[in-house]
C-alpha cells in the first residue's frame, strides 16, 4: 500500500474528529466499566446472602433449613437483576470494542483511519437506533455459567447436608422428609420443588450455551506470549 493511499484513508477524519472519537471511546469505556461494577455488586449480594443463610442454618442443632430455601429464591432475584445489568454492560462493551478494533487498530498498524468496511456508518446507526445485542435468557445463561451456578451448587449442597447429617445423620428416608417439611408443606413436595428449581437453572445454562457469540469460530492460541515479552523488554 502506497503512502498516498494511507494519507487518503487518514483524511476520512481530521485532527478534531479523531480527538472527538478518542473522547467518545473514553466515555464508552467508562460506561462499560460502571455497568461492570454493578455486576460485581449483585454477585457480592448473592454471596453474602448465601453465607448468612449458611451461618443461620448451621448455628445450632435446632436451626431450621428454611433460610437456605429462602436464600435460593433471593439469589434467583439477584440473578434476574444481574442479567438485566449484563445486557447493558454488553451494549457499552460492544461499542468500545468496535472502536478498539476498527479505529485504533488500523492506527496502531500505521494504516490511518480506515472506513472502507463502513464501521463508522454501523456505529452511527447504533447511536440513532440503539438496541441491546444479547437476549435476556442468554444473559441469564452467561451469568449462571460464570458465577451463579457455583452459588446454587453451594446452596443446594448445604441444604441437603443439613437434612442428611445435621445435627445427626438421618436414620431413614421418612426422617429426611420430616426434616424437609416446612409448616403445612410436606417434605416430599419441598424436595420436588427444589429439584425442579435447580434443574431449571441447569437446563437454562445448557440451552443458552449454544447461543453464545462467536460459537464455531476457530480460536488458536500461540505458545509464545508476544505481548508479555514486549512488556518484559520495556520493564
Amino acid at each position: 500500500m502506497s503512502a498516498s493511499d494511507n494519507v487518503a484513508r487518514s483524511m476520512a477524519f481530521g485532527a478534531a474528529e479523531i480527538g472527538a472519537i478518542a473522547h467518545l471511546y473514553r466515555s464508552e469505556l467508562y460506561r462499560s466499566t460502571v455497568w461492570r461494577s454493578r455486576l460485581d455488586a449483585t454477585t457480592n449480594w448473592a454471596v453474602v446472602s448465601t453465607g448468612l443463610a449458611l451461618s443461620l442454618t448451621f448455628s445450632n442443632e435446632y436451626a431450621s433449613p428454611l433460610p437456605l430455601v429462602l436464600v435460593g429464591l433471593l439469589v434467583a432475584v439477584f440473578l434476574h437483576i444481574e442479567a438485566r445489568r449484563y445486557r447493558f454492560f454488553d451494549f457499552w462493551r460492544v461499542r468500545a470494542h468496535i472502536l478498539e478494533t476498527q479505529f485504533f487498530g488500523p492506527v496502531l498498524l500505521g494504516q490511518g483511519v480506515d472506513v472502507a468496511n463502513g464501521w463508522n456508518k454501523v456505529l452511527h446507526q447504533d447511536y440513532v437506533q440503539p438496541r441491546l445485542h444479547i437476549t435476556y435468557l442468554d444473559a441469564i445463561g452467561r451469568r449462571l455459567r460464570k458465577n451463579y451456578s457455583w452459588i446454587f451448587v453451594i446452596q443446594a449442597a448445604a441444604y441437603f447436608g443439613k437434612l442428611l447429617i445435621h445435627p445427626a445423620a438421618a436414620q431413614s428416608f421418612g426422617q429426611l422428609l420430616h426434616r424437609a417439611t416446612i409448616g403445612p408443606i410436606p417434605g416430599g413436595l419441598v424436595l420436588l420443588c427444589g429439584l425442579a428449581f435447580h434443574g431449571g437453572w441447569v437446563a437454562l445454562a445448557l440451552l443458552t450455551l449454544r447461543a453464545r457469540r462467536g460459537r464455531g469460530l476457530a480460536r488458536s492460541h500461540s505458545a509464545e506470549d508476544r505481548v508479555l515479552d514486549l512488556a518484559r523488554q520495556a520493564a
